[in-house]
C-alpha cells in the first residue's frame, strides 16, 4: 500500500481561543462552540443540549475560524486524535484552538478520512506526529504529514459506505431509544405528576411518605488503594465515566476491572440491577445489563416496593432537585440522607402494576437496541483496520449478512 501526505488531498486551519476575559454561555445562540469534550463516538457532530455558546458580540472578533457542514476535525491538545465531521446544526459554528479542522478536502472522500483517522492504522500515524512531553500536541505541520493510505476515489467510497450502514445503522438505534424514553418519561409524568388518568388529583388511597420508607438505599465500596487492585481482567469496575455519555438506560459497556482479592471491599451487582450515581456526575440512573462491581460513588437498591423502570423514571425526573440539594461550596456526593428523606407519594399496588405492565414493553425495547448496537459496533471494529490495511476488501463481505448475524 502506498502513501500520501494529507496536504496533497487538503488544507489544515487551526480553531480560535476565546478573546480573553469572554467566557461560554449555556443559554443558545446562533453560534455555538465546540471543544475537545464534544468529540466522541459520533461520526457526524450535531449540536446538543451539551453545547455552549459564544454571545454576539465575542463572535464578531472570532468569526473567520468557523466551521461548515463536511468540514472535518480533530482534537489537537488534551484527548489528542479524536475526529469528527461537522453536520448540519453545527454548520458556522466556532471551534477550539484544541482542536483543528481539515478543509477544502479534495481526491479524498470524508467519510473515508474519518474512519481512517479513528482506526488503529491512523491513531498510530496521529501518535507519532503528536509532540511535547509535559502537554503533548499535535501541530498542524504534522497533520499536514499524516500518511494517508493511496486508494481510489471509488475505493475509499466503498469502505466508507460499508463502515457507514453499520454506523447509520447505530444511530438509528439511537434514535428510537430516545424517542422510546422520551414517551416513557412522559407516561411517567401524566400518571405521577399530573395526575391526568385520575382527574388531575392524587387519589385518596395513595400513601405518602419519604423514599427510605419505601426503597432500600445503600452505597457502593471501593478497595484502596485502588490502584493495587486494577487489573486488564477481572471483574467489572463500573466508573461514572462508563455512563455519562451513554444515550441508554442500559450499561453494557464497562472498560476496567478490578482483581477478585478486591470482592470483599466493593459491591458486586447482578445484570438488571439499578444504580444511581453519587458523585462527580451525581443523579445518573442506569440499569445494568451485565455484572459489575461498584465503588462508593455509586447508589444501588437492594429491595425496592417500585420496579427498576419505575425507579429510573422517578430518578431521571427528580435529577435537578437532588442535586440542588446536595450542592455545597462544593459538590462532592448526593449523601445516601437526602435519597433516603426525599418527598415521594406511593401509588397502589394496583395502578403499579397497570405502569409496570405498560412501561416494560419499552424498555425490552430499549435494551433490544441497546445490545443490538454494541454488537454492530463490534462488527464495524473489527471490519476497520482489515479494510484500511487492505487485508480485507468490500467485495469480500455482504454487510447485511454480518449484521443480520448479529441480531440479538
Amino acid at each position: 500500500m502506498r502513501y500520501w501526505p494529507l496536504s496533497d488531498y487538503a488544507d489544515i486551519k487551526g480553531g480560535k481561543r476565546l478573546p480573553k476575559g469572554k467566557n461560554l454561555t449555556t443559554t443558545p445562540t446562533p453560534h455555538p462552540y465546540i471543544r475537545v469534550r464534544d468529540l466522541g463516538s459520533e461520526k457526524v457532530l450535531e449540536v446538543s443540549p451539551a453545547y455552549e455558546y459564544v454571545d454576539s458580540e465575542t463572535q464578531k472578533t472570532i468569526f473567520r475560524y468557523i466551521v461548515e457542514k463536511g468540514d472535518v476535525i480533530i482534537s489537537i491538545v488534551g484527548t489528542i486524535g479524536r475526529a469528527a465531521i461537522i453536520g448540519e446544526t453545527l454548520n458556522g459554528a466556532n471551534l477550539t484552538e484544541n482542536c483543528a479542522k481539515i478543509v477544502n478536502i479534495s481526491g479524498l472522500d470524508k467519510h473515508f478520512l474519518y474512519y481512517y483517522l479513528i482506526s488503529e492504522e491512523g491513531q498510530n500515524a496521529i501518535s507519532a506526529a503528536t509532540v511535547g512531553a509535559v502537554q503533548a500536541k499535535l501541530p498542524l505541520k504534522n497533520i499536514e504529514a499524516i500518511p494517508i493510505p493511496n486508494y481510489t476515489l471509488d475505493d475509499q467510497r466503498a469502505i466508507a459506505d460499508t463502515l457507514s450502514a453499520l454506523d447509520d445503522k447505530i444511530a438509528n438505534n439511537k434514535k428510537i431509544n430516545h424517542h422510546l424514553e422520551q414517551m416513557a418519561q412522559a407516561i411517567f409524568k401524566s400518571w405521577f405528576v399530573d395526575f391526568e388518568p385520575f382527574g388531575g388529583t392524587m387519589p385518596d388511597e395513595w400513601r405518602e411518605g419519604t423514599l427510605g420508607q419505601f426503597v432500600s438505599i445503600k452505597r457502593g465500596g471501593s478497595p484502596r488503594p485502588i490502584q493495587d487492585f486494577l487489573s486488564d481482567t477481572g471483574l467489572r469496575w463500573l466508573k461514572i465515566s462508563d455512563v455519562t455519555a451513554l444515550q441508554t438506560p442500559y450499561v453494557l459497556e464497562i472498560k476496567e476491572h478490578i482483581r477478585e482479592t478486591g470482592l470483599r471491599k466493593t459491591v458486586f451487582l447482578k445484570s438488571g440491577a439499578l444504580v444511581l450515581s453519587n458523585s462527580a456526575t451525581p443523579g445518573i440512573p442506569k440499569i445494568l445489563g451485565v455484572d459489575t462491581c461498584i465503588h462508593d460513588g455509586w447508589l444501588y437498591f437492594p429491595s425496592s416496593l417500585f420496579s427498576n423502570e419505575y425507579l429510573y423514571l422517578f430518578f431521571n425526573h427528580i435529577r435537578q432537585n437532588l442535586v440542588a440539594l446536595g450542592n455545597g461550596s462544593v459538590f462532592t456526593n448526593l449523601k445516601t440522607d437526602i435519597l433516603k428523606s426525599y418527598a415521594v407519594s406511593v401509588p397502589n399496588d394496583q395502578t403499579l402494576q397497570k405502569f409496570d405492565d405498560l412501561i416494560a414493553p419499552l424498555f425490552r425495547e430499549m435494551e433490544s437496541c441497546t445490545r443490538e448496537s454494541l454488537k454492530l459496533n463490534t462488527l464495524r471494529n473489527a471490519l476497520l483496520p482489515r479494510l484500511m490495511s487492505g487485508e480485507l476488501s468490500v467485495a469480500d463481505i455482504k454487510i447485511e449478512d454480518r449484521a443480520q448475524d448479529m441480531q440479538p
